[in-house]
């Protein structure tokens, strides 16, 4: 039986981890560690350049770096994630390259360097099933990119309708339609026609009760038919959508 908050719980700080020189920009939990055989892990990117792979010891519960990646981006590393089934991390820098890196023995290797954005590369983000990842840019696009065998990546689409910096791209939690948010104020929501080209099927903006100002960071609740996103202009704003429409494929399903 769920167990519902009594205003009792109270959060505690048990370790302070401590390694990076620089701001640390992005944090990630290894979706496929935390169980009684397999001990947490998290990742953590900054802007001295590496990641930080941390793992919690069983026997005291206390963290320790398993694994510093440097020597790979040669500027700050501003976004990382883990693709769902844990084996793969993405790390996008603002060298322009997103990397992919791989455990391999104990050792994780870059197995692979996606280019290609003219400019910093602000976030990365894995579909649910892992077979697609996002990228976005200062450059305004956002890319697209299938994820092939023996870790190769192909760009399937560049993303054109920003006209600003393009902050955090996002993944619907159940479905492939893409989300980015931007300087220019506004949340698209990108969707696949079926015949493999991407297009935005919604732009969220000041004139539709979205935004005034750069739109930071936007999260779903677990079934998806809810979204929050953040924002300079001190707000933030809670979207809602029909997920049964979106699901039978019905392109004019909207967030309001």
């Amino acid at each position: 039986m769920e167990e519902l908050y009594d205003g009792n719980m109270e959060l505690k700080e048990i370790q302070t981890l401590a390694g990076h020189s620089d701001r640390v920009w992005s944090l990630a939990w290894n979706p496929a560690t935390g169980t009684s055989n397999n001990p947490p892990v998290l990742a953590s990117c900054s802007g001295d350049k590496t990641v930080r792979i941390w793992e919690q010891t069983p026997s005291n519960r206390l963290w320790h770096c398993k694994a510093v990646l440097e020597e790979t981006h040669t500027r700050t590393v501003r976004s990382c994630a883990w693709s769902p089934c844990g084996k793969l991390l993405a790390t996008a820098s603002f060298d322009a390259t997103t990397a992919i890196w791989e455990n391999i023995g104990g050792d994780f290797e870059c197995v692979s360097t996606l280019e290609g954005h003219e400019n910093e590369v602000k976030c990365v983000s894995w579909n649910a099933s892992g077979s697609l990842l996002a990228t976005c840019s200062r450059d305004k696009t956002v890319w697209i990119w299938e994820v092939m065998p023996g870790n190769e990546f192909e760009c399937v689409s560049v993303l054109q309708g920003h006209t600003q910096d393009v902050k955090m791209v996002k993944w619907h939690p159940t479905m492939d339609v893409l989300f980015s948010c931007s300087y220019d104020n506004t949340v698209k929501v990108w969707a696949e026609d079926g015949t493999g080209d991407w297009h935005c099927v919604q732009s969220l903006g000041e004139s539709n009760n979205g935004h005034s100002s750069t739109v930071w960071a936007l999260a779903f609740n677990a079934e998806g038919n809810r979204m929050v996103t953040c924002s300079d202009d001190l707000t933030l704003k809670i979207w809602e959508t029909d997920v049964g429409g979106m699901q039978s494929g019905n392109d004019l399903v909207s967030w309001t």
